[in-house]
């Protein structure tokens, strides 16, 4: 898999913060549907990790939910959050026993600044495909856990923008697109770091542009761009880019209506090892070995 470029990918979410609310239908989307998952889990959390928060538009819903608990808003780019603290209210910018209760911290997903166990409600909406370690991101995340704690998360699945990406790969050989990991290889990542009672499901959505320069546009709104260590350093040709536009075409059978897909992965596990023991079938059952984490085909849906 190509490397990210970390510091290339902050650049370009850091110009994208003042359009990225605009163009951001998508992830309106995915985040309302993560939001509404969290709602349905029984919890009480102290310390709450708005992880990847961007602008913060899913910060302040998590704070009306638990308004005690402490919520970090945290994100790779210092640009964007900026935008996440205008969100916070009067009040909790100046009366100082309120703002300690919504934080925003500029952190790498992969070196997080919190102790361990410390945290009851990991949130995690699309950013996860921006960590190309993916073990080393996951073993992180789970050290901040708590061991009752919830990680709930989106990601996108391999097929997603896979027209994009053939299309470049019939007119170069450079990777224009990332490599996204699908459910069973996420569900086997989460598995090595420790979570437990793993639950993930896969839903697919279709967006449409009027041609391909507005796809890219798109992407560009919201800071998707090309920021993989491997990638073309040069500037693209027009001719390049043309061929480029007429095999998307020719693909998809259109020049005036281009879809793009995006396969969305959600998963929700938690951190407590005692739970596993609870729930893993015994070696006597024939069902596994002791120590493991099972997940039944049947939780993996589609839809």
């Amino acid at each position: 898999m190509n490397r990210i470029d970390r510091r290339a990918m902050a650049r370009a979410f850091g110009t994208a913060a003042d359009t990225y609310d605009a163009a951001a239908a998508l992830q309106n989307t995915v985040r309302s549907e993560l939001l509404t998952r969290v709602g349905e889990l029984q919890l009480d959390p102290q310390v709450v990790i708005d992880l990847g928060a961007g602008t913060g538009a899913a910060t302040p819903l998590l704070k009306a939910r638990y308004p005690q608990a402490l919520i970090a808003a945290v994100d790779l780019s210092p640009i964007m959050l900026r935008r996440a603290a205008a969100r916070i209210g009067w009040l909790d910018r100046h009366l100082p026993w309120r703002r300690r209760r919504y934080d925003c911290v500029a952190a790498d997903a992969g070196q997080l600044p919190f102790a361990d166990g410390s945290v009851e409600l990991i949130f995690s909406s699309l950013m996860l495909q921006w960590c190309d370690d993916l073990d080393a991101t996951l073993a992180e995340i789970r050290r901040v856990l708590s061991p009752n704690g919830v990680f709930i998360f989106s990601s996108f699945g391999p097929t997603t923008l896979h027209e994009l990406r053939s299309a470049w790969f019939a007119v170069d050989q450079y990777p224009h697109v990332n490599e996204f990991v699908d459910v069973h290889d996420l569900g086997a990542a989460l598995g090595r770091a420790g979570f437990v009672e793993p639950v993930l499901d896969v839903d697919r959505l279709t967006s449409h542009y009027t041609d391909v320069n507005a796809l890219l546009r798109s992407l560009k709104a919201i800071g998707a761009r090309n920021t993989l260590d491997q990638r073309n350093r040069g500037l693209t040709g027009k001719a390049a880019y043309a061929a480029m536009c007429c095999a998307y075409a020719a693909l998809v059978g259109s020049a005036t209506d281009i879809p793009a897909t995006w396969e969305v992965v959600y998963a929700c596990c938690f951190g407590s090892s005692a739970r596993a023991q609870r729930t893993t079938p015994s070696v006597n059952s024939g069902a596994g070995q002791a120590g493991e984490v099972l997940v039944p085909i049947s939780r993996l849906r589609k839809r």
